[in-house]
């Protein structure tokens, strides 16, 4: 019987939206820039303003729908080499969370650790939160944090630094073709 949390029954959000915020993160860590250019905050902010409340509850879908297609590649990755993808991939992320106290209070990490074990597990990281709730304002930084540190995990894997990117970019073009 399939669980009410099955990712068949999560909406995929604006994923698109999602992809290019996480990328440009990564571009600007990859440029050397470790604290975030206020002028491009600036045009992020203005950019999600845009989009309206529905709007943003689709890149914030969008962004569950990162977390859960960046764990399925992970959990295939870990898999073939006989290990389990939650021991390996949440310790790491709980580590490089802890260390972000800026942006991370320690109240959103077990939420964000959740979200990922739920998507390991093959749940929807979406309709996993959905449980406990309305989202936060106070979890948004850490939802793209997360979302950042797997893509930043499975690029460091790969050894390329676009690799996270273009696999969804490449899964999203073969959705359009169908």
């Amino acid at each position: 019987m399939p669980s009410s949390c099955d990712p068949q029954y999560a909406p995929a959000g604006d994923v698109g939206a999602a992809l290019m915020l996480i990328d440009s993160r990564l571009k600007g860590i990859h440029d050397g820039r470790t604290e975030t250019d206020p002028e491009q905050q600036a045009l992020t902010d203005q950019f999600l303003a845009s989009l309206g409340p529905e709007g943003a509850a689709d890149v914030l879908d969008g962004a569950c729908t990162l977390v859960y297609m960046f764990m399925v590649w992970l959990r295939r990755v870990h898999e073939d080499q006989g290990k389990d993808v939650i021991e390996y991939v949440v310790p790491t992320l709980v580590a490089a969370l802890r260390m972000m106290p800026k942006s991370v209070g320690p109240e959103a990490i077990p939420t964000m650790t959740g979200l990922v074990v739920a998507a390991g597990t093959g749940l929807s990281p979406s309709l996993w939160r959905t449980q406990y709730g309305p989202w936060t304002e106070n979890e948004m930084k850490p939802l793209e944090a997360t979302v950042f540190l797997l893509a930043e995990h499975i690029n460091r894997i790969a050894d390329d630094p676009d690799f996270a990117t273009r696999i969804i970019t490449e899964a999203l073009s073969e959705l359009g073709e169908d």
